[in-house]
C-alpha cells in the first residue's frame, strides 16, 4: 500500500533553481510554495517549520488540483517520520507486520493531515500522533483476536484488564466479578461475558501437552486427552430404553424379536418354525415393533 503518489511532470515543471534546505527549492510562477524533491530526506526539524507554510498554503488550493495534491503528499512525505516513531511503541507486537504497521500509520497521518488546522493553535505533531497511534491500535483490535468477537467485547476487555489491574493492587488479590461490576458500573452478566470473550483473544496449539501428568509417563497433547462424541453411546441409551418395553411383551412376541432380531431369521423360517404364514409373521412383528416405538416414544 503506497500513501503517497510520485512527482508527475508536471509538478516537476515548475522546479526552479535550488535554495536553502536539502532538496528544497522555490517555485517560480503560480504558486507561492517550496519545491521539495525528496520529502522523505527532509529533516524533522525542517520538516516542522516547512509544513507550517504548506499548511498554510493547502487551506486555500481547490481539492483536486495538481497543486493542491502537490503541497498534500509533500506533506505525507515529510511527516512519515512520525509514522514510524509511533510504530516503535507496537514493535514487541508487530513481529513480522512492522511493514504493515507503517502502512496502517500512515492512513492515521493522512486523516490528521485532512483534519488539521492552522488556527487551532497546536503543533502539527501533537495533533497527528493521536491518529496515527488510534489507527495502529486500531488494526491490532481488529486483526489480533484469534475467534473474532463483536467490537464491543474487544473493548470490554480491555476496561476489564485494566480494572482487574487497579482492583488487585487496591485490594491485594484478584477482585470478584461483582467487584468488577461495580467499579465498571456494568451488570455482573456483562462483566462474565466480557471475561468469556477474552479467551477468543489469543488460542493455543492443540498439540501442546496437557499438564495434570505427573506420573513420569510423556505428556500427550490436547488433542489426544479432549473428548469426542462417542456414537455408541446413543446406542446404549436406546437399548437402556428398550430393555423396559421388551419385558412388557408376552412370551410369544419376545420370541418372535429374538428370532428376527437376534438369530436373524427371515420372516418365511420365523413362520415355519411357528407353523404360520410369512404374511402373519410380518403382521405380528409390525405390531410389536410399533408398541415397541410407542413404548420409547413414552419414555423419551
Amino acid at each position: 500500500m503506497t500513501a503517497v503518489s510520485a512527482r508527475t511532470a508536471a509538478e516537476r515543471d515548475v522546479l526552479t533553481e535550488p535554495c536553502g534546505m536539502t532538496g528544497v527549492g522555490t517555485r517560480s510562477a503560480v504558486e507561492d510554495l517550496p519545491w521539495v524533491e525528496d520529502a522523505g530526506k527532509i529533516a524533522p526539524q525542517d520538516a516542522r517549520s516547512l509544513s507550517k507554510a504548506f499548511f498554510d498554503r493547502l487551506r486555500t488550493l481547490e481539492e483536486g488540483t495538481p497543486t493542491y495534491q502537490y503541497a498534500r503528499n509533500t506533506l505525507i512525505e515529510m511527516n512519515l517520520s512520525l509514522v514510524r516513531y509511533a510504530a516503535q511503541r507496537f514493535r514487541n507486537r508487530a513481529g513480522d507486520d512492522t511493514e504493515d504497521i507503517i502502512q496502517v500509520g500512515t492512513i492515521g497521518l493522512i486523516k490528521a493531515i485532512d483534519r488539521f488546522d492552522l488556527s487551532r493553535e497546536v503543533e502539527f505533531t501533537t495533533f497527528a500522533i493521536p491518529y496515527i497511534v488510534g489507527e495502529i491500535k486500531r488494526f491490532f483490535r481488529d486483526t489480533s483476536w484469534s475467534v473474532h468477537v463483536p467490537r464491543r467485547l474487544q473493548e470490554l476487555r480491555v476496561e476489564l484488564a485494566k480494572a482487574k489491574e487497579t482492583l488487585s493492587v487496591r485490594l491485594d488479590r484478584d477482585p470478584t466479578v461483582k467487584e468488577l461490576a461495580a467499579h465498571l458500573d456494568l451488570s455482573e452478566e456483562e462483566v462474565v461475558e466480557g471475561l468469556v470473550a477474552a479467551n477468543g483473544y489469543s488460542a493455543g496449539s492443540l498439540d501442546v501437552p496437557s499438564s495434570g501428568d505427573d506420573d513420569g509417563r510423556q505428556q500427550r497433547g490436547h488433542a489426544e486427552v479432549l473428548g469426542d462424541w462417542d456414537t455408541a453411546m446413543e446406542t446404549f441409551e436406546n437399548l437402556h430404553d428398550l430393555a423396559p418395553q421388551l419385558e412388557r411383551l408376552d412370551e410369544r412376541e419376545r420370541l418372535i424379536v429374538r428370532m428376527r432380531f437376534g438369530a436373524e431369521m427371515t420372516q418365511a423360517q420365523i413362520g415355519a418354525e411357528l407353523g404360520i404364514s410369512q404374511m402373519h409373521v410380518s403382521r405380528l412383528l409390525n405390531r410389536i415393533l410399533r408398541k415397541l416405538r410407542e413404548g420409547m416414544s413414552v419414555v423419551a
